[in-house]
């Protein structure tokens, strides 16, 4: 497993992304900010990244569509063909979000409902449910849907990556079954332009249940470079 700058993660041939977000755009469009479809540039970067890794197939962690509920014009048009066109070249599989509810409606690919999915010792859900009792025998739990990132004083929030422990005898609770998960891998969304939300505040807002069971002020935060900048807990309102 390895962190990309590029926000994603490589498992062997496997690339993984989440929160693209597609039709961004027309959301801005209707609150007043024109800006141009951002489609190709993500459909570029993810060419790019297959062409270095040798991906063999494309894990996209949710929120691959915008709108909830409903579907932008923008996204009908959009994200068939975009799937498509990477469908040429990579195995897709996309685990729902939820912005993805009529994502069935628009696109035939493979899509996994909310629950997750396993795949060897790792587990891949969006984040902002319950996953699958099947995902407690993985050793890793990859997920997006928070948009992690951290706030420097003086300077901008930094999108960044958390690494995690679960509180295992709350998730064993809820599940009536041991789980096996290691450590719990939050990422950055792909797309750029969708803000941060700022884990080194202490307002922060929990999103999902699942957030209600990481040991969030000891996770450990790294920068889309890969530079490591500490616990959570040394980070919290303390960024120079």
């Amino acid at each position: 497993m390895r962190f990309l700058t590029e926000r994603a993660l490589l498992i062997d041939k496997t690339l993984v992304i989440a929160d693209l977000h597609i039709g961004m755009e027309s959301a801005l469009y209707h609150s007043g900010i024109s800006i141009p479809s951002q489609i190709q540039k993500l459909e570029n970067k993810i060419n790019k990244l297959s062409k270095q890794t040798k991906a063999k197939q494309l894990i996209i962690l949710g929120d691959l569509k915008h709108k909830v509920p409903g579907t932008y014009y923008q996204e009908s048009i959009e994200i068939p063909a975009f799937l498509e066109r990477l469908s040429e070249k990579l195995e897709v599989i996309v685990v729902k979000g939820n912005h993805d509810a009529d994502l069935h409606n628009i696109s035939d690919v493979k899509i996994i409902s909310s629950k997750g999915i396993k795949i060897g010792n790792y587990g891949f859900v969006h984040g902002h449910a319950w996953f699958s009792k099947k995902l407690l025998d993985c050793e890793y739990l990859i997920m997006g849907h928070v948009h992690p990132a951290v706030e420097f004083k003086g300077r901008m929030k930094e999108h960044c990556w958390i690494k995690a422990e679960l509180d295992t005898k709350a998730i064993e609770k809820k599940y009536k079954k041991k789980c096996k998960i290691k450590e719990i891998i939050i990422m950055p969304a792909f797309n750029p332009i969708i803000g941060g939300m700022a884990f080194n505040k202490e307002n922060y807002t929990l999103m999902g249940p699942i957030m209600n069971v990481i040991k969030l002020e000891e996770s450990k935060v790294y920068l889309l470079d890969g530079t490591y900048i500490g616990k959570l807990k040394k980070l919290l309102n303390n960024l120079d």
